[in-house]
């Protein structure tokens, strides 16, 4: 049952959307509920740790962190949490993060996470929603914990004649999916990464790539001393359009938009923030002084990716934490593995290995996206039928 009737949108529950979404968010009424109207909390056990993983092992490990879906990695162990039939999905919580991550397989998880069962929830629809509308109104406490916080938070969701409106809610997010997907293949389209087709070349370098000849580069020879950002405190942010990068996964570390004027970094540079995580910027941005940038702004833009990536295996090696820092100093010291030709980097080689690798990777997107767009066709029709708005 509700604990409170009220006329608001939710706490705009799903995001950045339009106009037309957002009306349609303040048009319904709502209601409040506790979170254990909708799920039970699952006791944790046995808490796996990295030592526990296994390059070939097919159980997901859940963590608190954010990044890929909160999996940490695989381990040969027997998972502790078996989906069934009548347990066909579970929620995991990350504590640090307040990230909210759904699995359908069986599982294992590291510290730091609550499991929560669905209690009947069953459309996936529907348990996004329900998820979104908890976690925008879960406040960030950085990397404290958080569930005894989230646990207390009332949930706001529509509800239509003093009972839950699901109808309302998986219609939503329907839509919104159909309009993603169509955002998707436009920006395939515009960006030329429909073509999937690898060229002769790329083939080639993919078949060659085991026999490269690596050697290690010291990072500051390559693209010189590498600059720290400046602290610009939460409350003297003006809100802007330019992102601000700080430590950590979530958004990819965009923790803000700004308009202060600060010192902004060239696109195609790499960022690496206090825990050792490089990360590649194809965008101009500002950042904080937890943020070292590497400037690698002059390669081809697929040779600034790999070494982003030869970066990121250098510096996140668990060395770099709270009690540690990773700065600026640290990036001019770091060495880093490159294929290399006449005793240089072969910064050909990488650029085409990386636009083979993107090729392979979209089309799967691309196939997916297509599948999407004919499956969600039926979907807009239905919506259209029931608000009478267009896309």
């Amino acid at each position: 049952m509700p604990i409170k009737r009220t006329k608001h949108d939710g706490g705009r529950p799903l995001g950045k959307i339009d106009a037309s979404l957002n009306e349609k968010l303040q048009s319904v009424e709502w209601g409040e509920y506790e979170y254990n109207d909708f799920f039970e909390p699952i006791t944790v056990g046995r808490k796996l740790t990295k030592a526990d993983l296994s390059a070939n092992g097919a159980i997901p490990v859940f963590s608190s962190e954010s990044a890929n879906n909160g999996i940490i990695g695989y381990t040969d162990y027997i998972p502790d949490y078996k989906v069934t039939e009548q347990n066909p999905v579970f929620v995991i919580f990350g504590d640090h993060t307040r990230s909210f991550n759904i699995t359908y397989k069986s599982f294992s998880v590291a510290d730091n996470v609550k499991i929560l069962r669905p209690k009947y929830i069953k459309d996936i629809k529907v348990l996004l929603f329900i998820l979104s509308a908890w976690k925008r109104n879960i406040p960030n406490k950085g990397y404290a914990r958080h569930w005894n916080i989230a646990k207390n938070i009332k949930i706001p969701l529509p509800i239509k004649g003093g009972q839950i409106d699901f109808a309302f809610m998986e219609n939503f997010v329907a839509e919104l999916e159909a309009r993603r997907i169509a955002e998707l293949e436009a920006y395939l389209s515009v960006t030329g990464l429909k073509d999937y087709t690898l060229t002769d070349e790329e083939i080639k370098i993919l078949n060659t790539f085991n026999s490269f000849e690596w050697q290690p580069y010291n990072l500051e020879k390559l693209f010189g001393k590498s600059t720290r950002g400046k602290r610009l405190k939460s409350a003297d942010r003006i809100q802007g359009d330019l992102p601000f990068v700080t430590a950590g996964e979530t958004y990819e570390g965009i923790s803000d938009y700004i308009g202060n004027e600060v010192e902004i970094f060239e696109s195609n540079t790499t960022t690496i923030d206090m825990f050792g995580s490089a990360k590649y910027r194809n965008f101009r941005y500002g950042a904080d002084d937890h943020v070292a940038v590497v400037h690698t702004e002059h390669l081809p833009e697929h040779a600034a990716i790999f070494v982003t990536t030869a970066i990121h295996k250098s510096s996140h090696t668990g060395k770099f934490d709270y009690s540690r820092n990773f700065y600026a100093k640290d990036a001019d010291e770091l060495d880093i593995l490159l294929p290399t030709k006449d005793s240089k980097p072969d910064y050909s080689a990488m650029d085409t290995f990386i636009s083979a690798i993107q090729k392979l990777v979209i089309k799967d997107v691309v196939l997916y996206s297509d599948r999407k767009i004919k499956a969600t066709k039926n979907i807009i029709g239905d919506i259209f039928n029931l608000y009478g708005s267009s896309l």
